[in-house]
């Protein structure tokens, strides 16, 4: 007898191989390269970037090499939306869809605050520099973020929004003393100097995941509505 005539699961296993051998032979190759890692953030400016490089200096000298893999200064950036893998073919309804966002908002202030870490200083996972300014404006503006994406398959987060700025995050294999030496130090730090900018855009940026680090690529940039 035939052996999928007499085995339905194996003749549905090589269905399902033929399918994606058609697939291959279509389009040249797995439907999945046609994503992008693909998040929503506020850029911040050099004058910005430089205290946090400094500050990430500093906590260097104290914490363990070991303990933490740090953020590049140029990547810092703070996240409204984290997409994940996307469809390119939804990258101009994402870019369209944030235009439409920033012609309700102005542009507002924010300042760096404070350190902290993630879950707490006694277990850090992340290492985490808060915000002052207007935290109003920025709420708004990230909920209506939420809202205009919604519609295109990206449901609202069910966490609050906790906006802050990563620095380093503490890495999966590092031991109990060095990550509770992190957090004992990060307590007691402060930053390297205070920094406050204006936010005047809403950018769609790309993800590329690399040995050496992520890359970051702008996809689109908006101006909000009194920085145009």
């Amino acid at each position: 007898m035939d052996p999928e005539t007499a085995n339905p699961v194996l003749r549905w296993i090589n269905r399902g191989i033929l399918g994606c051998r058609m697939l291959l032979h279509t389009y040249g190759g797995c439907a999945m390269t046609d994503t992008w890692r693909l998040f929503i953030a506020l850029p911040l400016p050099d004058s910005v970037i430089a205290v946090l490089e400094e500050t990430q200096r500093a906590l260097k000298k104290t914490a363990s090499q070991r303990a933490v893999t740090w953020v590049a200064p140029r990547n810092i950036h703070l996240t409204l939306k984290f997409l994940g893998e996307t469809p390119i073919s939804q990258r101009d309804a994402i870019a369209e869809a944030l235009a439409r966002v920033a012609t309700q908002h102005d542009a507002f202030s924010l300042s760096t605050a404070h350190l902290g870490c993630f879950p707490d200083h006694r277990s850090p996972r992340v290492v985490w520099v808060g915000l002052a300014g207007d935290q109003a404006a920025l709420r708004r503006l990230q909920e209506s973020v939420e809202r205009a994406i919604a519609p295109l398959g990206y449901p609202a987060e069910n966490r609050p929004f906790s906006p802050h700025l990563t620095l380093g995050r503490v890495r999966r294999d590092v031991r109990r003393e060095d990550a509770q030496r992190l957090g004992a130090v990060v307590r007691e730090a402060v930053l390297s100097g205070e920094a406050s900018w204006l936010v005047t855009e809403l950018v769609l940026f790309r993800s590329e995941l690399r040995p050496g680090g992520a890359d970051y690529t702008k996809l689109s940039s908006v101006p909000l509505q009194d920085a145009r």
